[in-house]
């Protein structure tokens, strides 16, 4: 079987290396997907495991269509009695780039229809009730190529369940996971988030030192598909990510100014099940005696949250301190086209993403200057 690993542009490498860690085959890696094969438990393991990943879908078909009668064949052709049930009620998402078909809307009403025709025949009705549980099904073309999958997850791979609060400007938590995997961060030094904000750094930093599985505490939509083995197939691998949890209290540390954000920290990390140090504090008194360790932050970008002069301010203190520490990684997210010039150094490495709809940059800082 075939399946489909979401991702935001640019983490598509991040995706493949996860999959093939988790002795996953992957077939190919695309623009923002990447395409890996196996069977029922290996979509329930890929539910539970990637950290970076936005959904994973099951496909079901793949052809060309150039007109909306051949998208209509091609997607009744499918045996759709094999995945819904007669009352399942169908939810079509869309998407169209680069292909003769660009109407979204257009394309998800005669999907639908195409599904609905199919199980009224299968099922020997002339209604579909649409009562029971949902089902969302994705169509996307690329190129005039059309292909129809099953969305695994039900809510995206960013709900790991643990933020129920919120404050202002958070990073995704599938984003936050990304910058510390690509910060080649293991849980084998001390980590510090200063503008922790809601907490996610710190928590899927602990996450990965624990080696625990993002998706433990959450539902996933396959969970309730009797056809590959629904609720018995998900106990199964939880079970065995329970297994594989490496209990300890890693060395990590967020701190912000903002107690109230603290205090929703603390709350988030009982949740998600991990053990990390908060600390109420403004960045001029970040110290550490440590040496070797990683910063991550999200700090405000001017745009969203402060004035353009206060974010400037901010970046010459932020290079002031991490200079400060002895020998520290540094990596920072903004959408501040003018980091490096303020901030006064150029990055070691760059990497273009996107957080909450907004083009972003990574800056990664391997060793400072003396």
């Amino acid at each position: 079987m075939k399946f489909i690993a979401t991702c935001k542009i640019g983490l598509e490498s991040v995706v493949s290396l996860e999959l093939r860690r988790l002795g996953i085959e992957v077939e190919r890696v695309e623009d923002a997907r990447v395409l890996f094969l196996g069977d029922y438990q290996t979509m329930a393991k890929a539910c539970l495991w990637l950290r970076t990943a936005e959904r994973v879908l099951m496909e079901v078909a793949s052809f060309e269509a150039r007109s909306f009668e051949e998208l209509f064949q091609g997607v009744k052709a499918v045996s759709w009695r094999d995945y819904l049930k007669k009352d399942s009620f169908i939810h079509v998402n869309g998407k169209s780039a680069k292909s003769t078909l660009f109407s979204v809307s257009d394309c998800q009403r005669i999907a639908k229809k195409a599904i609905v025709e199919n199980l009224m025949a299968a099922y020997r009705t002339e209604r579909l009730p649409e009562t029971g549980g949902e089902v969302i099904i994705e169509i996307g073309i690329l190129r005039d190529v059309v292909t129809v999958a099953l969305d695994c997850c039900g809510a995206g791979l960013s709900r790991r369940g643990y933020r129920t609060y919120n404050v202002a400007a958070p990073i995704a938590e599938t984003l936050g996971a990304a910058m510390l995997l690509l910060s080649h961060y293991r849980g084998d030094r001390p980590l510090i988030d200063p503008m922790c904000g809601s907490g996610t750094m710190p928590i899927e930093a602990a996450m990965i030192a624990n080696n625990m599985a993002p998706g433990l505490n959450r539902p996933f939509a396959a969970e309730e598909w009797e056809f590959a083995g629904g609720k018995s197939l998900f106990d199964r691998a939880r079970q065995e990510a329970r297994e594989s949890r490496i209990d300890g209290r890693p060395d990590i540390l967020g701190s912000d100014i903002d107690a109230r954000s603290i205090d929703l920290c603390k709350k988030h990390a009982k949740k998600a099940g991990v053990m990390v140090n908060w600390k109420v504090a403004p960045l001029k008194e970040l110290s550490t005696d440590k040496s070797g360790g990683l910063i991550v932050c999200n700090p405000p970008y001017g745009e969203r949250m402060m004035e353009k002069r206060e974010a400037e301010a901010l970046y010459r203190e932020m290079r002031h301190k991490f200079d400060e520490l002895d020998n520290w990684q540094v990596s920072v997210i903004t959408a501040y086209r003018d980091f490096e010039r303020i901030y006064g150094k150029r990055a070691d490495k760059r990497r273009k993403l996107s957080n909450g709809g907004m083009v972003c940059t990574m800056y990664q800082y391997f060793k400072r200057n003396d």
